[in-house]
């Protein structure tokens, strides 16, 4: 497929795709779209950034403009789950872009704003409801919304909501709306428990994939950092902001204090920082990322739940501060640059307790990661080298990732209990 045109989409959503300065279908669009127009049910497997929001929101925008029926107070057509505010809202904003001069409804509810406010927002009904299901499933149970007359139900980055814990709010979801319903499910990766869903969910779905599980964006050069503690973390990510004051850096950690205990110690000392994580409210969060997307924010300290659903293509550097639990999700982080079609540095500090996430991480990807700094540990097994993943060039200089001649401008095991919220039991939504 070449262009819009082909995917049997009409030829007003088209020239809306059009203006928007699309002309080529991606990947996951243009093996998607044919067969959600047919009404398939899909499964799709691709990382974030690869377009997957065009990819179910234009079918389904097409099939809600040819039905164009006005949606019953406290109902919606369609409805679109999503792990986390920050996905929920960029979901929405795509969405809203597409249906610009259509009388399609869009609302997008999520934890952490006023209840009250998105309860009168769904009074008159909605054509697309994008929604975390905790959020959600609280306005079901105050009458606010009735999902008895949903046709699409989209469950985006499946694999991020079953390790936030979400399983259970899911099967109560599953419940609530029509057995006769077009669904699509998008996720990262296909554990056993993300095949179980599917099947749950869908009637004889057709699997597309465009992105290997463990493959980063072809454009990430990837470093390590070995050291012996905190203090060093805090030195070397010091010394690679200020030696890359024009960049743009997101600092991933583990847990929602620690995140917040170094976004105070950079603002104490100088920098623009902010930071995102469980423990901040909705407005709190979307005034540290439009500070970060307008550049007045060099900064963004976060935890999990910044690695997906953030698309800001300026981002130039990301550091992993402290390595995720889970190796998916340093794909994740990494994916944060080099976005629309830049390049990207990405920097990992690895303290001898973490080498085990390391090795997780290598062999996920089937690289290894060349060392800025310290000595790589005798235990910490070489994975064999794969193809289309880049690990930084050797000469990459130890200056945080600047190489000679300048700067460059959830879970995979499902044999594993799920558990609450990583960051302490804090649930998203």
């Amino acid at each position: 497929m070449t262009s819009f045109n082909e995917l049997g989409l009409s030829e007003k959503l088209v020239a809306a795709v059009t203006a928007l300065g699309y002309t080529t279908p991606t990947p996951i669009q243009a093996k998607a779209i044919p067969f959600l127009m047919e009404g398939r049910d899909v499964i799709g497997l691709a990382q974030t950034g690869t377009g997957k929001t065009a990819a179910f929101g234009l079918p389904m925008i097409e099939m809600l403009m040819k039905h164009a029926e006005r949606p019953a107070n406290r109902t919606t057509r369609s409805l679109i789950l999503a792990p986390t505010r920050e996905l929920v809202n960029q979901i929405g904003e795509s969405l809203r872009a597409f249906v610009k001069k259509t009388p399609l409804r869009i609302n997008q509810v999520v934890g952490g704003a006023s209840i009250n406010k998105q309860q009168l927002q769904l009074e008159k009904g909605t054509d697309i409801l994008v929604a975390t299901p905790g959020r959600l499933l609280d306005l079901i149970a105050r009458n606010a919304i009735s999902l008895s007359k949903v046709t699409h139900l989209v469950l985006d980055e499946a694999d991020q909501m079953l390790d936030l814990g979400f399983i259970h709010d899911l099967r109560k979801i599953s419940k609530m709306v029509p057995a006769k319903r077009q669904t699509l499910l998008f996720s990262a990766t296909m554990p056993k428990t993300i095949a179980d869903l599917a099947g749950s969910y869908l009637t004889d779905p057709v699997k597309v994939e465009v992105t290997p599980p463990g493959k980063a964006a072809d454009k990430v050069e990837q470093y390590v950092h070995f050291v012996a503690g905190k203090n060093d973390k805090t030195d070397l990510l010091k010394k690679s902001l200020s030696e890359n004051p024009d960049g743009r850096a997101i600092v991933f950690l583990r847990t929602k204090h620690g995140a917040e205990k170094l976004y105070k110690h950079l603002e104490h000392i100088g920098f623009k920082v902010a930071s995102i994580h469980g423990n901040k409210s909705q407005g709190q969060r979307e005034r540290a990322l439009k500070g970060f997307k307008d550049g007045e924010v060099k900064v963004l300290v976060a935890t999990d739940v910044a690695a997906r659903g953030i698309d800001i293509p300026a981002v130039t550097h990301v550091f992993n501060y402290d390595l995720p639990e889970v190796a998916d999700a340093y794909v994740h982080r990494i994916g944060r640059t080099a976005r629309a079609g830049r390049d990207g540095i990405a920097i990992a500090f690895c303290a001898p307790d973490e080498t085990r996430l390391l090795h997780d991480i290598e062999k996920l990807m089937k690289i290894e990661i060349p060392v800025l700094s310290g000595e790589r540990p005798e235990g910490l097994a070489s994975p064999t080298r794969g193809s289309g993943n880049r690990g930084g060039r050797g000469n990459g200089a130890g200056n945080g990732g600047r190489r000679q001649g300048g700067e460059r401008g959830e879970r995979a095991h499902g044999d594993r209990p799920a558990r609450a919220h990583r960051e302490g039991g804090h649930r998203e939504g």
